[in-house]
């Protein structure tokens, strides 16, 4: 599907195959959600642009590459996408950090905003938007056009969950956006929740109902 890496590395795989089992508790599904995090954000960071300086090591002076271009920010989608932040971070200590408070009517499906805070130079920055969960897609389609509508260009999109539905969802309204999933999974139930999915993320991250 056009824009869309599925990242199908063996540890991430089990690490998420992990996070989907009932048995596992709040503290460990935390943990893999920024375990998993920091092995995406590998190949979400793998076309940063490097520039070339000259450095002294022990044995001599030489050529090295060092990341060049823009910075990046991280934007997670409230309050699921605070789960996926500090692996980034872990890899991107410089990053900084926006966020987007959306949640979901329960009767509509559909998006709605309380809260954006971002760094006063995001449009500077490649920004990627992280959501454990792309369900139906609108809460995502609805962040990327908040970012947009401030001026901000590069936008990724890092999920750890996917259905179809909301691939393309997000394809058609920001075709312009790649999109790095961990497992595309079967469809949305008539809930709207991802089959087979992991259930909410945000409850079992945080231990609420």
């Amino acid at each position: 599907m056009g824009n869309l890496h599925v990242l199908n590395h063996p540890l991430i795989q089990h690490k998420v195959s992990m996070m989907r089992m009932t048995s596992t508790s709040t503290k460990d599904f935390r943990a893999l959600a920024e375990e998993i995090s920091l092995l995406m954000a590998y190949e979400v960071t793998r076309d940063l642009p490097l520039k070339e300086e000259e450095i002294e090591t022990p044995i001599c002076r030489t050529k090295a590459n060092f990341v060049a271009g823009r910075s990046i920010g991280v934007v997670p989608i409230l309050r699921a996408g605070l789960g996926m932040v500090n692996g980034i971070l872990t890899l991107v200590p410089n990053a900084k950090v926006g966020h987007i408070g959306l949640y979901r009517d329960p009767e509509t499906h559909k998006p709605v905003e309380y809260y954006c805070k971002l760094p006063v130079d995001a449009d500077q920055r490649t920004l990627i938007v992280v959501d454990p969960m792309l369900a139906t897609g609108g809460s995502a389609v609805a962040a990327i056009r908040f970012l947009k509508e401030r001026g901000c260009k590069d936008i990724k999109l890092m999920n750890l969950i996917a259905a179809p539905e909301g691939v393309r969802a997000v394809m058609a309204a920001h075709p312009d956006v790649d999109i790095y999933v961990a497992s595309l999974d079967e469809k949305l139930n008539e809930n709207a929740y991802i089959v087979p999915g992991l259930g909410d993320a945000g409850d079992r991250l945080f231990g609420t109902k």
